[in-house]
């Protein structure tokens, strides 16, 4: 039995999900998702638009991995078009700063050029101090995965700290050359 795939999902009041298909529709304050779920592996009810729960149809390995991830992305899905989420990036160094030029994010990390990063549709980028970036979005892997690749333009680095980390993100600082 899957542990995550066996809880039942709570939809928040603002949120309709709609079953068409192997379609689910989930529209909400914070945007629309459209997912594909194979109907003649799970079993999908919608109680009274209050919460929806996943079964399978037949318990086999293939199925008991497959169940949890699904039930993953439904709820992320009904999380992100209810509330949305956020990644907040943090730069540490000196003359490390961040600017917002129309739907292009302006780095400079220390290089001898700055970095441009074109932002994504569905992507809500703001700086709010030249050091701190905030990354919004109602899809979870988006916001992630824009989240991922602005840090791998500086990443952390272990004597000083000087990089691009995530908020609250702790960077193991190693000891330095002694004499």
């Amino acid at each position: 039995m899957s542990k995550i795939g066996k809880i039942n999902i709570s939809i928040p009041d603002k949120v309709k999900v709609i079953l068409s298909g192997s379609k689910i529709n989930i529209e909400g304050p914070a945007g629309k998702k459209t997912l594909n779920l194979d109907l003649n592996v799970f079993d999908l009810k919608i109680n009274e638009g209050k919460d929806i729960s996943i079964k399978p149809k037949q318990l086999n390995d293939d199925t008991k991995r497959l169940w949890g991830m699904n039930r993953s992305l439904i709820n992320n899905a009904i999380i992100g078009t209810s509330v949305g989420f956020e990644k907040i990036l943090e730069l540490s160094g000196v003359g490390y700063r961040a600017a917002l030029k129309g739907t292009t994010l302006n780095l400079q990390l220390g290089f001898s050029h700055d970095v441009n990063f074109q932002i994504p549709d569905g992507i809500k980028v703001t700086v709010e101090k030249q050091t701190t970036i905030k990354i919004a979005g109602s899809d979870k892997q988006q916001v992630g995965m824009v989240a991922s690749k602005i840090k791998s333009f500086r990443p952390p680095e272990p004597y000083k700290g000087k990089g691009i980390k995530e908020k609250g993100q702790y960077v193991l600082k190693k000891e330095g050359k002694k004499k």
